[in-house]
């Protein structure tokens, strides 16, 4: 493990798989067909929620152990259409005791907009969308500018599991345990200028594939950014998986990026193009509804939205709500990067 990896892991910020339990889960890596798009944003409402929860799940006590960093080599499967894995002992809850969201509710309660409003009816809507073959294009102020196609992405980047808080704006939340690789391995690749500060990304543009792409009032593709300090950080992932499988259309497919400590709507899906930039990037919600959604997004429950209060979160699959923890409680690995700011400006 990386002196700098270890740093971040101290408090175990995630689970990730150890080798020989993904050997196990052969069903992952052969699925470069099976990936689509989608965008986590805002307008849910409790009531909403409720239609898919199950009776309370029960909360088992803090992990006690150090997860293992081990990369997990890419598997070759022999099924077209894999089966999500039942979650090893040592990766079912996330490093706070949180139990995993069920994969059927991770799957089945999504926002999509690009599909469609409903978070119900995004699977349906999205079951031919194409996702083989894909491109990723990374550019802008790097020094070797190069388009990935995703097997590139699958081989070239040791793929890891990670058992993140995924918390969305809206104040519902889920524990998911994603597949993927440090953003920053894709970005060191392409070897960065010393001007870029920030990055950019942008979701794939299909108006005849993906409905909702046709609805006015929204500057389509997706768009979002982070600082470049922000996409190094080694809890920024660029995810190709949930549950051992590969990403369900409805989630995200093939490829999407998650900032556990941000809200879920700056974790941009379907990923084409990232770009290296030296002025902060429009994004989506921040073009559409400034005085509603910043650049930075952080969760912070003491700053509530101007229609919601953000002190507390449903996590689905529960009854009841929670607390909400600042920077969605990995708040001792990236504090540091915003010290001097006002994050109440700076949401």
């Amino acid at each position: 493990m990386s002196r700098n990896l270890s740093r971040f892991l101290s408090v175990n910020p995630s689970e990730i798989t150890p080798e020989h339990i993904y050997h196990t889960r052969r069903q992952f890596m052969k699925m470069i067909g099976v990936w689509v798009a989608g965008t986590l944003l805002p307008a849910c409402t409790v009531s909403q929620a409720q239609s898919l929860v199950p009776p309370p799940a029960t909360t088992t006590t803090a992990a006690t152990s150090r997860p293992s960093v081990t990369p997990t080599p890419v598997a070759t499967q022999e099924d077209k259409t894999p089966t999500p894995m039942t979650p090893n002992a040592q990766t079912q809850q996330d490093e706070l005791g949180n139990p995993l969201t069920p994969y059927e509710l991770v799957t089945g309660y999504t926002n999509f907009y690009e599909f469609t409003m409903s978070k119900q009816g995004v699977a349906a809507l999205a079951k031919d969308f194409k996702t083989s073959p894909w491109e990723v294009t990374v550019g802008g102020l790097v020094h070797r500018p190069r388009t990935f196609d995703l097997e590139d992405l699958l081989k070239k980047f040791p793929q890891e599991e990670r058992v993140y808080r995924m918390r969305c704006v809206e104040t519902w939340s889920m524990v998911i345990p994603w597949v993927g690789f440090p953003l920053s391995q894709l970005l060191k690749e392409v070897e960065p200028m010393g001007s870029a500060r920030f990055v950019r990304f942008e979701s794939v543009y299909r108006p005849e594939e993906m409905p909702g792409q046709r609805m006015p009032g929204f500057p389509w593709p997706y768009q979002e950014g982070l600082r470049l300090d922000e996409a190094m950080h080694e809890l920024t992932i660029l995810a190709t998986g949930l549950y051992g499988v590969p990403l369900p259309v409805q989630n995200g497919a093939p490829v999407r990026l998650v900032v556990p400590w941000k809200y879920g709507f700056k974790s941009i899906k379907s990923i084409v193009k990232i770009e290296l930039v030296e002025e902060q990037p429009a994004t989506l919600w921040s073009t559409v509804a400034p005085h509603e959604y910043g650049f930075y997004a952080n969760v912070n429950p003491e700053v509530p939205h101007p229609r919601w209060s953000q002190a507390s979160e449903q996590r689905i699959g529960e009854s009841g709500r929670r607390p909400t923890l600042p920077f969605n409680g990995y708040a001792e690995q990236v504090a540091d990067l915003y010290r001097g700011m006002d994050l109440r400006q700076y949401f």
